[in-house]
Formats: structure tokens, C-alpha cells, sequence
């Protein structure tokens, strides 16, 4: 992945973050960190049972890891809450026929990957995230 194309997708996750309602913005500044990152490490892809060579692994938009809030106590203190996203997969599935990367397209898998995480952060399972829409 080149510079131009990295500085191009970071630039979108911080527009994309500035127009969610003030609600989910508020939670991403104060109480979860966003990570950008080209692609999942082999670590993240192990732990999702998913093998490293797979090219499916390239696929992988986002990934929420740390504690869901339904599970935060006050006495413990665990990993923190973090949601990553990961640049090839989502530039991927925006490009259009030519290989070109169509920015509305951009915006919103970064929006719904976002909402996606932000759902398995409040304790959604996946089935839960597809049948409101952020599957």
C-alpha cells in the first residue's frame, strides 16, 4: 500500500468518525481507541481461528478487541477497548471495475465497519450486527 492511498484512508476514518451521531463519536474519543493498520497481524488472524495464508484473511475490514463494555467492572481493569481498522480490506472492497478507489464507497465501509465494532463493544454478537444491517 503506497502513502497517497494510507494518507487518502486515514483521512476518511477521521471524517467518517467526525459525522457519527454524538453519541458514537463521544464513545470512539473518550473510551475506545481506533487503530489503523494495513492488515491484521498473524497473531490477531490466530486468534480468530483464521489461518494466516487464507486469502480470505485479506478480507478482514475491522476487528474489535479488549473488553465489551457489558463486561467492564470497575474493580478490574483489563486490556483496553480498541477497534482496528484495516486499510486493504477496506480500500478493496471499494475499488470499482477499473481499480480505482471510489471514496463514497470508502466512507461508508469505514461507517458501517465502525457501527459494526462499536456494536460488538456494547456486547452484539454477529447475527445480531447483520440483522441490523452492519453485517
Amino acid at each position: 500500500m503506497d502513502d497517497l492511498v494510507r494518507m487518502r484512508f486515514d483521512q476518511a476514518v477521521a471524517r467518517v468518525i467526525a459525522a457519527l451521531p454524538d453519541r458514537e463519536r463521544r464513545l470512539i474519543e473518550h473510551e475506545l481507541a481506533v487503530i489503523l493498520e494495513d492488515r491484521p497481524s498473524e497473531t490477531m488472524l490466530i486468534d480468530l481461528g483464521m489461518d494466516p495464508a487464507d486469502p480470505a484473511s485479506e478480507e478482514l475490514l475491522g476487528l474489535f478487541t479488549g473488553a465489551m463494555r457489558t463486561e467492564a467492572s470497575i474493580e478490574e481493569s483489563g486490556p483496553p477497548s480498541v477497534i482496528h481498522l484495516f486499510r486493504h480490506g477496506l480500500t478493496e472492497v471499494a475499488r470499482d471495475e477499473h481499480g480505482n478507489i471510489r471514496e463514497d464507497v470508502l466512507n461508508e465501509e469505514i461507517r458501517i465497519t465502525l457501527l459494526h465494532e462499536l456494536g460488538h463493544y456494547y456486547g452484539l454478537e454477529e447475527d445480531d450486527l447483520e440483522g441490523l444491517g452492519y453485517g
